[in-house]
């Protein structure tokens, strides 16, 4: 072979090495954190997370519980022909409104006693406007525990969880119908919040005992009682019940029955 020959194949392959070296730095450089990092669209993604999904699952089994009661009113009118033979009571229908959890694909509906307490007529509505007149199967006054029925069957209804195992400071989601007849919409209110104390107990109110009872400062307003609290899995910890306030609104400390002692309540109404 040739001198010349032996200098032009060296210099093609330093040329190919060389032209391999450059390929290779390029490829590295554009290999660099931001370019195989994912970009995530806000727009199509993060709005999604384990909080609209929970409420998802819950959402359609959550009701509104109307209730008409007839209550016995004196007319306080003054100085009448009512004063010379006593005033004579007078009947009139008050309507209140509370909330209610579907716990059975058979119409089997957890909320509070205080909720139903003294009705001449229950009304469940759910989410898709349907309406029921619900029965009361059974009440427990102590612990302020109520269980309705609705005729019918395959009824969208939420998984009961446990209150065992919850942690201070991890997400509560509550789900009601607070102010409902300032609304036409039956679809429940969704508050967030986090579970912001355990095991706390009151002395009695109006004859119901309120112990180790679920603290959150998920909002919960009037027309919240009886329906649930739930975590991110989509799981029912508690059943809302009352608020401590000045004012009768929510000021973010609320208490939710636990859970487990529902189920109990449950199994023997």
């Amino acid at each position: 072979m040739k001198t010349s020959d032996i200098i032009i194949i060296a210099l093609a392959v330093l040329i190919l090495n060389a032209g391999i070296t450059l390929v290779l730095i390029n490829q590295k450089e554009t290999k660099s954190p931001t370019s195989t990092t994912t970009i995530v669209d806000p727009s199509l993604n993060q709005r999604h997370n384990e909080i609209t999904a929970a409420v998802q699952l819950v959402e359609p089994a959550v009701v509104s519980v109307n209730v008409t009661k007839t209550q016995l009113i004196r007319p306080g009118f003054g100085f009448s022909i009512f004063d010379f033979f006593g005033d004579i009571p007078i009947q009139r229908e008050v309507v209140s409104i509370g909330s209610g959890i579907i716990y059975d694909e058979n119409g089997y509906i957890i909320t509070n006693a205080h909720v139903i307490e003294g009705a001449s007529e229950i009304k469940v509505v759910l989410p898709d406007k349907r309406e029921f007149i619900a029965k009361v199967v059974g009440v427990d006054n102590t612990y302020d525990i109520a269980k309705l029925k609705i005729d019918g069957n395959n009824f969208p209804y939420a998984k009961l969880g446990t209150a065992k195992e919850l942690l201070i400071g991890e997400w509560a989601i509550a789900l009601g119908n607070p102010y409902g007849f300032m609304m036409s919409d039956p679809k429940p209110s969704v508050s967030v919040g986090v579970i912001s104390a355990l095991n706390r107990s009151f002395q009695p109110q109006n004859g119901h005992r309120y112990t180790n009872m679920i603290q959150t400062d998920a909002a919960i307003n009037p027309g919240n009682s009886g329906g649930p609290l739930v975590n991110v899995k989509g799981e029912v910890i508690g059943i809302n019940t009352f608020i401590v306030s000045g004012t009768g609104d929510n000021i973010g400390i609320g208490f939710a029955i636990p859970i487990d002692r529902v189920k109990a309540i449950m199994k023997i109404l």
